[in-house]
């Protein structure tokens, strides 16, 4: 009996003595935590952050357009010299008015005008035009062709203005200028002087 208790004993103090062995193996530090190099301890790795998108596109800037301020439309104006070749299309009666107001709305727009021989012309401007009468209502079409004093065409100007007609006349014949009034050339000289100067002035550089 009391060889078989001492040996009950033995065995129960060498379970013990497992059992604390393995508490400490699981418990030490080491076997739960990585070592740590200096300056990073207690602080776990920051992930890679999002790049930059100041830095990401400083490499490759968007293109940005900057707004012509007024007083440099201005100054392109100024600078422009303009040729305006006989007009095409439109009868003598209806060309002299539309030309005139051209000359005065060029002035009112800071654009000099040159003359047909003048050398020193930086815009020619060429217009050609129709007139289509539908009963007593009569349609004047038109188109401006800008071009530079080499021949190449930079810019056109187009469209079409009403004129309520005194005399009915043949669709695009020469009677359908009888029924255009002044009014209604000079309101399309206005027009087109108009928008050549907002396409010249909104012209940076």
């Amino acid at each position: 009996m009391r060889r078989s208790h001492v040996t009950t004993v033995s065995l129960l103090v060498a379970l013990a003595l497992a059992a604390c062995t393995n508490a400490k193996d699981v418990l030490e530090p080491s076997a739960i935590t990585p070592p740590s190099t200096p300056g990073t301890q207690g602080s776990a790795v920051p992930a890679p952050s999002p790049a930059d998108p100041a830095t990401a596109i400083a490499g490759n800037p968007a293109t940005t357009t900057t707004p012509v301020t007024p007083a440099q439309s201005a100054a392109i104006l100024s600078k422009t010299r303009l040729q305006i070749a006989p007009i095409v299309g439109a009868s003598v009666e209806a060309a002299t008015p539309l030309t005139a107001e051209l000359q005065t709305r060029a002035r009112q727009r800071g654009i000099t005008l040159a003359g047909s021989t003048d050398q020193t012309a930086t815009h020619v401007l060429k217009g050609y035009f129709s007139a289509i009468s539908e009963g007593k209502d009569t349609t004047v079409i038109y188109v401006w062709d800008v071009y530079d004093p080499a021949g190449n065409r930079l810019h056109r100007i187009n469209g079409q203005q009403k004129a309520a007609s005194t005399k009915s006349g043949d669709s695009g014949g020469s009677d359908s200028w009888k029924g255009v009034s002044p009014a209604t050339m000079q309101a399309i000289a206005d027009q087109t002087i108009d928008q050549f100067a907002a396409w010249l002035g909104g012209k940076a550089g």
